[in-house]
């Protein structure tokens, strides 16, 4: 081919029609996700829906292959990632599948965007639908159908799209802790009674030794001190304030593993994978590390956020929504700020059943 070919063709590649398909197709992919969301569209969904129309254009238009590809790499370090953490009421360490209960079932709704994380406790005994059409304590879909039941559970009735779980018991707990040289927690004097007596269990479960706390304030505790801290419900608050203390925990095992270096939170990985259950793989949680080092965890809520304590016959007592529907509405606002959102019909039927099962 002749130097004048090549100049021709680069010339015809790269001409006025051609740099605009360029810009439409950017403004497509890049631009859309900036819009209000529509419909049942969340931010994530018109992102995704943005670079879907975008690739379409740009490959019909002018076969931009490169930008598409680089759009789904943008893509994948951005928007939100959800993952449901749980941790279980076992009293055999390593027991982490199906027939035990997810006492901990927490949100961790990360922005990449932003790099902040927000964590929404869901009520053990929140009265939803198991993700099989029966309705009891959300606590019981992880005994029927172990994790991946759970995430069904929360994705049905919370309109999400929970792809990965982390599943931990006592002991996961106690290690991990223990790892990374203790966390500092403020006990105060209604809770040291409390705390000091769980040590005895979750010793005998962890087969950890410790020591009982002597006085109240901030002080550092040990893996078994901590992981009996998460277990109190005996003061006022009861299980809603055993949640506050579960979210306050993950937060101060976030901000000590910030201040160790790579290597050691690497190792500390490596040490605990074998112990807990999860669908990503041991790479892959090592992979993440480094850049998860840099967010932060700024806000922690409960859910329901509106919520009366019920007895609902044959379930015994349990977390009522009031309004289910509205509640999840208020979910999107709070992890996504997303104030167009509308619940979906699933969302809408489950509620309408919780109100006709509880009066609520």
């Amino acid at each position: 081919m002749s130097a004048g070919t090549q100049t021709a063709q680069t010339k015809k590649r790269y001409s006025t029609p051609y740099m605009i398909n360029m810009a439409i197709t950017l403004l497509l992919m890049f631009g859309f996700g900036l819009l209000p969301p529509f419909a049942t569209l969340t931010p994530v969904g018109m992102r995704v829906l943005g670079i879907f129309i975008g690739v379409i254009y740009g490959f019909s238009t002018c076969e931009i292959i490169w930008l598409s590809l680089f759009a789904f790499l943008a893509f994948g370090l951005s928007g939100y990632t959800n993952i449901a953490l749980f941790g279980l009421d076992t009293r055999t360490p390593g027991q982490l599948g199906k027939g035990n209960r997810s006492d901990t079932i927490i949100i961790a709704s990360i922005n990449n965007d932003t790099q902040e994380v927000r964590l929404v406790s869901v009520y053990r005994d929140t009265y939803l639908d198991l993700a099989n059409g029966k309705f009891n304590k959300c606590n019981g879909a992880y005994s029927s159908g172990g994790p991946e039941q759970a995430m069904a559970m929360l994705n049905k009735n919370l309109d999400l799209d929970i792809q990965y779980y982390i599943s931990v018991d006592f002991a996961a707990l106690t290690e991990t802790i223990d790892l990374l040289g203790g966390i500092y927690i403020d006990v105060d004097e209604t809770e040291i009674s409390h705390l000091n007596n769980y040590t005895v269990e979750t010793s005998v479960v962890t087969g950890v030794e410790t020591q009982k706390l002597t006085q109240t304030g901030l002080q550092l505790l040990d893996g078994v001190q901590a992981t009996s801290y998460c277990r109190i419900r005996y003061t006022d608050g009861d299980d809603f304030k055993r949640t506050e203390r579960q979210r306050e925990v993950i937060g101060e095992i976030v901000n000590t593993a910030k201040k160790a270096d790579i290597t050691e939170i690497n190792e500390i990985i490596n040490a605990v994978f074998s112990k807990i259950a999860t669908n990503y793989t041991n790479e892959e949680i090592i992979q993440m590390a480094p850049e998860m080092i840099g967010y932060n965890i700024v806000d922690t809520q409960g859910f329901p956020f509106d919520r009366v304590p019920a007895s609902v016959k044959g379930k015994g007592s349990c977390v009522v929504p009031v309004n289910l529907a509205e509640n999840v509405k208020q979910l999107h606002e709070y992890l996504f700020g997303n104030y167009s959102y509308t619940p979906s019909e699933e969302v809408q039927a489950i509620s309408n059943q919780i109100t006709s099962d509880t009066g609520y």
